[in-house]
This record gives C-alpha cells, sequence and structure tokens, in this order.
C-alpha cells in the first residue's frame, strides 16, 4: 500500500485518532450518533485533549452524518484542526479515540477495511456506464484533508460513460445479400464501440490507480472490450454476468462479484510481498534483502532504506515502544540514540508500529499488513521490511 495519503499527518502532534461506526442509517440513527460522538469527545479531553482540538473533531463527525455508519470513518486531529479524514470500506469493530504522541494509523493498512481501487463498467454494445470504487487515497477510502474540508466524502470517487455510435446495432433478420452486408456494419460497429470503451476505461483506470477492472454485462460485449484492453489492464480485468447496462439489471450480485474479487486481489498482494520478504534471506537463513524484528527495521527506516514495511498487527512487538526525536526519520530503539539525532530536543517514547509506518511515509516506501509470525514464514514479533538495497554489515540482533 503506498503511503502518500498520510503525509498530512507527518508532522509533530500529540494527535487524536478516532475510529467510528454507529451501524446502518435508520430512525435511530440521529440519537445512536450522538451518544457515540459525545462519548468519544469525552474520552480524548480525559486523555488531555485540547478543547479546540476535540471542538474540530466533533465538528468532522457530525459532518460525517450517516456516512460514517454504513462504511466506518477515520479521522486524525491536531493543533485545533482535523488533518486527514478517511471513510474506510469496512467499519472498526468498536469505535475509538485515542490521544497520543501519534496518530494510530496501522490500523489503516487492514485490507479488509481498504481494498484495492476497482474500475467498475456496466457495457453494452454502445458503450458503458463506469465507475471507480475505493479512491481518493490510492486503496479503498475516500479522504479528505483540513485543506478541503468541504469536499464531498466520495470526492475520489470518479464516475461517467462513454457512448459510441448507436446505429447500426441489430442484425437483420434475413439471409440475403443485404441483410450479410448489414450485419457486416453491425460487427464493425461493435467492434468500434468496444474500442472506443476500452481506450476510455484505460485512461480512467491510469488516473484513478485501479488495481482491478470488473466488466459486468453480456459476455460477448464484455469480452469484446476486453480483448481491446492493453495487455497489461486486460491481466487485472475480470467479467461479471450480474448488473449490466439496462435498465433494472441487478446490482446486489455485482456487487457481491466486486467485492470477492477485491479481496482476492489484496490477498494476491499479500502474499507476494511475503515471497519478497522471505526471499531475502539466505541459504543460511540470514536476512540480505529483508529484515525482521524492531531494532533491525528500526535501523533500517532511520537509514531510509525500507522498500516495503509489514506488519502483523497481532505480533508481539507492534506495540513496543521505540523513541522519536523531532523528524518522523529519528527513530531509535534507545533513548539516547534518539538524542543523539541532530537538532532533536525531547525524544519521545511511542508506538513502534505507527512511528515505522510514519516513517516509511516520509521516506518512500510503502506497508503491508500481513498474517502468520516466523514459524510460517511472517516477520518474528509482526515487524519486517523488504530493503532497497542488499544488508551489507551483521544483522541486528533481536533485542536491544
Amino acid at each position: 500500500m503506498k503511503l502518500d495519503f498520510l503525509e498530512p499527518v507527518t508532522r509533530e502532534g500529540p494527535w487524536a485518532s478516532v475510529y467510528a461506526t454507529t451501524g446502518p442509517p435508520d430512525e435511530a440513527s440521529a440519537e445512536r450518533h450522538e451518544l457515540v460522538w459525545r462519548e468519544l469527545c469525552r474520552s480524548l479531553e480525559e486523555q488531555g485533549a485540547d478543547e479546540r482540538t476535540v471542538g474540530a473533531v466533533r465538528e468532522e463527525l457530525d459532518r460525517a452524518g450517516p456516512e460514517a455508519g454504513q462504511r466506518g470513518l477515520a479521522l486524525f486531529a491536531a493543533d485545533g484542526r482535523v488533518a486527514l479524514t478517511c471513510h474506510l470500506d469496512r467499519a472498526p469493530g468498536v469505535p475509538s479515540a485515542l490521544w497520543a504522541e501519534l496518530p494510530r494509523v496501522t490500523p489503516l493498512l487492514d485490507p479488509a477495511r481498504r481494498e484495492p481501487v476497482c474500475l467498475v463498467a456496466r457495457v453494452d454494445r454502445s458503450g458503458a456506464d463506469y465507475r471507480t470504487y475505493g479512491t481518493g487515497t490510492g486503496a479503498g477510502t475516500a479522504a479528505r484533508t483540513g485543506k478541503d474540508a468541504g469536499a464531498d466524502a466520495d470526492a475520489g470517487e470518479r464516475q461517467g460513460s462513454v457512448d459510441g455510435r448507436d446505429w447500426p446495432l441489430h442484425s437483420a433478420a434475413s439471409g440475403d445479400w443485404s441483410a450479410i452486408h448489414f450485419d457486416a456494419a453491425v460487427e464493425n460497429t461493435w467492434q468500434e464501440n468496444a474500442a472506443l470503451t476500452a481506450r476510455e476505461l484505460a485512461g480512467v483506470c491510469r488516473e484513478s490507480g485501479a488495481q482491478l477492472i470488473m466488466l459486468a454485462g453480456g459476455a460477448r460485449e464484455c469480452h469484446a472490450v476486453r480483448e481491446q484492453l492493453p495487455e497489461e489492464l486486460r491481466e487485472i480485468t475480470m467479467i461479471s454476468g450480474h448488473g449490466g447496462r439496462a435498465a433494472g439489471a441487478d446490482t446486489a450480485l455485482l456487487a457481491a462479484d466486486v467485492e470477492a474479487a477485491r479481496l482476492e486481489i489484496a490477498a494476491r498482494h499479500t502474499e507476494a510481498v511475503l515471497d519478497r520478504f522471505r526471499a531475502g534471506r539466505d541459504d543460511s537463513g540470514r536476512h540480505v534483502t529483508s529484515v525482521e524484528g524492531v531494532p533491525a527495521v528500526t535501523d533500517a527506516a532511520r537509514q531510509h532504506r525500507v522498500d516495503t514495511l509489514l506488519i502483523n498487527p497481532a505480533g508481539a512487538d507492534t506495540g513496543r515502544e521505540v523513541w522519536l526525536g523531532d523528524e518522523p526519520d529519528q527513530l531509535a530503539v534507545r533513548r539516547t540514540e534518539a538524542a543523539a539525532a541532530p537538532g532533536t530536543a525531547r525524544p519521545r517514547p511511542v508506538r513502534a508500529d505507527d512511528a515505522l509506518v510514519l516513517c516509511a511515509t516520509t521516506t518512500g516506501g510503502e506497508a503491508v499488513m500481513v498474517p502468520g509470525d516466523r514459524s510460517d514464514g511472517g516477520p518474528s514479533g509482526g515487524i519486517g521490511a523488504i530493503l532497497r538495497w542488499p544488508r551489507s554489515e551483521p544483522e541486528a540482533t533481536a533485542d536491544r
């Protein structure tokens, strides 16, 4: 997962981090929202959050309204303003509010909440209606920063249509020469419209960063469009027989197909990252292009060597304390090491997982939430990294 959407929360805190849900909107939504929002704000106050920041959180929660109840909401605020709001694909199980030195960003890596961006196109012989789902941060949310807080929650999603020639589209009934000639013209129209549709979808895919294309409609029309897509896009294109372009087409079954496909793509990506991590060990088991454990990963992060960060939220070391200087890359497992960084006046103890995610954000790295531990090939303690270049020094010990 690319982390550039987290840049607004990489500055110094402390930060309010809120994850909220109230269930689907109904007649009791307003009262339920009020109770949940009030409790979240009270929790922040009890943890020491300042009045201005709590007020900004409350305003953003009120603005979110029933939308948060359907998909879940994560927001991050400091110094009296909300810096980032994310509408999630999956709601958090229990609403939570945290006031800490760093924003609690690691849960955003969960693929069940942040599935890949998907471009869905309802296709017929004349063109297609399309929409992207999960855009805005590049991986499953629509995000909003403090500077454009008036934007719509789904501003990252794009929808539109493409229409080619509308005649001739249907074959003639008879089989004489003129009908055969007409049928050839119909076939040409279909192919021209399929090519036009494919060009439009390819452009939308590039602009939105979609990792999956789902074509819905008749099998022949969908296959015609798929064949006209560039080869690299054909590999990420799936076809659903549900929910075509015609009025009244079933949308529930199409939605189920899209959800299953997005989860499958996310699982494939996670497994590919784990394969790269495992391949980073040589025949003796020594790490060469990957590292694991908080000390080794912290060292690599400080040196800007982390290409992809791996985090297992159930790992024993994800909540371990590390020390942070004045910048996100001034990380160390010991306070004295953090204090030695140039310009650092006040090292602070912070959670390892959040600190490493934010460091990777500022150094152009990525992050993936992974299952498993060392026994099944995952990172020891739940923290690992794939490096930008091979190690040349001895491995860091498992602890310091």
